[in-house]
């Protein structure tokens, strides 16, 4: 696998063991199938519970039985997912870092007991429900809105293009409280209660090996326990999106480096003029430019899980590694599909399918345009959105 500097020959025996674990989960359950889930449109539900076996769902958490792993390690685990497929990096890393992660960080001890060790098995999906049909990038303009009505709350609005909502037991979802006047609040909210509504979206050209969509919450009462106690405002989905962002840029380095694997091999093997077409100058220079993007992209990554590490991560960091990695990848899986010819139209080969899942990756958990407004606004003190 492309490691050009050498970086991992410095990972410690955690990190290797859970690297390795990944790599050959996704060789053995994800590499075989993941055309046909692709060309199906279909979530391969039955790995829900392994995943969870191996202590893929938010292991960086520190609560119970949960392993507490260090940021690189968890990084390394999302590469390994994404190489296999965005699908399936994104539905570990929403259970993880989107759900899991706010009921650790902002929940009560009662909430982190009901879900906790449930999420972290796979016994319960969780779902992340900020986005709505008319506020995707400037989500503090939500119009979900949360009344109080004795002892609870009835919400009431859309949420959409929600990762795992087909499938999930519960969403942590964003609203307005005081009936649209107060503080963002979180709530968990299971889908099965009254005046719940899920619908699939359907026709997507990507991440079609991922289960998506849409949550209509039409006066649906939730019980006062239900809140999140430990914040209020933006800043509690926000700093969700950061951790599910750091994971992001990782998980989008697998899957460039998996297109370049791809590339390599069928150009060394691929023969054409008398010899393989790995011999052309121009075969040269595209695997050239691949990797020493690949490797600037790895170099990012590795420092941010750093910086993670000493508790000294920005968020404005996540979104330039965010939006290069994510970028890179984009660029990368189109370049490999070239090499390949016609061969590479088929999802007998992951390039095709990885271009068509990082224009998703390329346009959640913040656009690139958005990143780079906020890249702005930190290098000037300018903030060119509002």
């Amino acid at each position: 696998m492309l490691d050009y500097l050498d970086l991992e020959a410095d990972l410690d025996g955690e990190a290797r063991l859970i690297r390795d674990t990944a790599r050959e989960f996704v060789a053995e359950h994800v590499r075989p199938d993941v055309g046909e889930w692709f060309e199906d449109g279909s979530f391969p539900r039955h790995l829900v519970g392994e995943m969870g076996d191996l202590d893929f769902y938010g292991p960086t958490l520190s609560w119970g039985d949960l392993p507490g792993v260090d940021p690189r390690s968890y990084g390394l685990l999302l590469q390994e997912l994404e190489a296999g497929d965005s699908g399936i990096r994104s539905m570990a890393s929403v259970q993880g870092a989107l759900v899991m992660f706010p009921i650790h960080e902002y929940g009560s001890e009662a909430q982190r007991e009901r879900w906790l060790p449930a999420l972290a098995a796979g016994d319960a999906i969780g779902c992340f429900g900020l986005t709505e049909p008319e506020h995707g990038s400037d989500p503090a303009s939500m119009e979900t809105s949360a009344h109080e009505d004795g002892d609870g709350y009835r919400l009431s609005g859309t949420k959409t293009w929600i990762t795992n909502a087909p499938i999930a037991d519960v969403a942590v979802v964003w609203a307005k409280t005081d009936g649209g006047d107060g503080p963002v609040r979180g709530f968990l909210v299971e889908l099965d209660a009254d005046g719940i509504e899920i619908n699939d979206i359907d026709g997507k050209l990507s991440m079609r090996a991922s289960s998506t969509g849409e949550i209509r919450l039409r006066d649906a009462r939730v019980p006062e326990d239900a809140v999140l106690p430990g914040v209020e405002g933006m800043k509690g989905p926000l700093s969700c999106l950061t951790e599910a962002r750091y994971g992001i840029a990782w998980g989008a380095v697998g899957a460039a480096r998996d297109c370049f694997e791809t590339a390599r091999e069928y150009a060394t093997d691929r023969e054409q003029f008398g010899g393989p077409i790995a011999r052309f100058q121009l075969q040269q220079e595209k695997l050239a430019e691949m990797a020493t993007r690949i490797t600037t992209a790895q170099l990012l990554v590795d420092r941010l899980a750093d910086l993670k590490a000493r508790g000294e991560l920005r968020p404005q960091q996540v979104s330039m590694a965010k939006r290069n990695n994510v970028r890179m990848a984009r660029d990368v899986a189109r370049t490999a599909r070239e090499m390949l010819g016609g061969n590479g139209i088929t999802t007998d080969y992951p390039p095709m399918r990885h271009a068509a899942n990082m224009e998703t990756v390329y346009t959640y958990e913040g656009t690139h345009d958005i990143h780079t407004l906020i890249l702005g606004a930190d290098l000037t003190g300018i903030p060119a959105f509002e």
